[in-house]
């Protein structure tokens, strides 16, 4: 089966097709466009920054104690829509890191692995993790008299950001490797919105969902882990390199200390 990095039909740089490539210039210089005035786009863009209203708005509180709760925050000088915005945006992302592991799980048996690479045992124990991550933010937006099933701006946000992700590792032409790259770029993401949750919920004296938010930091933190120490292999696999002994193995098995 040939792979992306095998040398190919493709023609898509001028020095590839010499014979093409003159006439490929010249229709382009003969075709009559209108120029685009990057000053006049900028300009646009202000206006319509300045303009449009916001995606989507919060819903209001799911229950009378959850209103009071609100309200007293509001009263106190916070401003409690901003920690469930992000509790639904994390919510959001985890959905999508639930669907990207399952999406990975068939390309893992589809492929052929190289030697320090993930199993489909190994993903899929990453994925239930991400669901335990998932319940623990549904449970905490319920206990603050929200409601879980709405979604909020930033979860619509990231859940368009996100889409990208699941379209590159569910389509049938992308190789294991290459949906080991869209999982580390996601992890980092994962990793550091978990530790911008934290800090958010300590500066807010939420101090038992900080305790839960931290377990799920440090696991996503060895997640980011894993992943890289899978594709650093793959990667070494798949150009015949020699990686350092043992290098996926190595990553896999390190650990990160709970932050106090």
């Amino acid at each position: 089966m040939t792979k992306p990095t095998d040398t190919g039909t493709n023609r898509t740089g001028l020095a590839t097709s010499p014979i093409d490539a003159p006439r490929t210039i010249e229709g382009a210089e003969q075709t009559t466009t209108t120029m685009l005035d990057g000053a006049a786009l900028a300009a646009d863009r202000l206006t319509w920054a300045t303009s449009a209203p916001p995606v989507g708005t919060m819903p209001p509180p799911a229950t009378f104690k959850g209103l009071l709760k609100t309200m007293i925050e509001k009263i106190e000088g916070h401003k409690p829509t901003v920690f469930l915005d992000k509790l639904g945006e994390r919510l959001a992302f985890e959905r999508t890191s639930v669907r990207l592991y399952e999406a990975v799980m068939v390309k893992v048996e589809a492929a052929d692995p190289h030697p320090g690479g993930p199993s489909k045992a190994d993903l899929a124990a990453i994925h239930g993790a991400e669901l335990c991550h998932f319940a623990i933010v549904r449970d905490a937006i319920a206990q603050l008299g929200a409601d879980p099933t709405a979604m909020t701006p930033g979860a619509d946000l990231i859940a368009v950001a996100g889409l990208g992700w699941v379209q590159a590792v569910a389509d049938p032409r992308t190789t294991l490797n290459q949906c080991l790259d869209v999982l580390m770029m996601a992890e980092l993401a994962d990793s550091n919105g978990w530790q911008l949750l934290v800090e958010l919920a300590d500066q807010l004296g939420f101090d038992d969902l900080v305790r839960q938010f931290r377990t799920a930091l440090v696991e996503e933190e060895q997640h980011v882990l894993r992943v890289r120490g899978w594709l650093s292999a793959a990667l070494a696999g798949e150009a015949a390199a020699t990686p350092p002994p043992e290098a996926g193995a190595r990553e896999a098995e390190r650990t990160v200390q709970p932050r106090h």
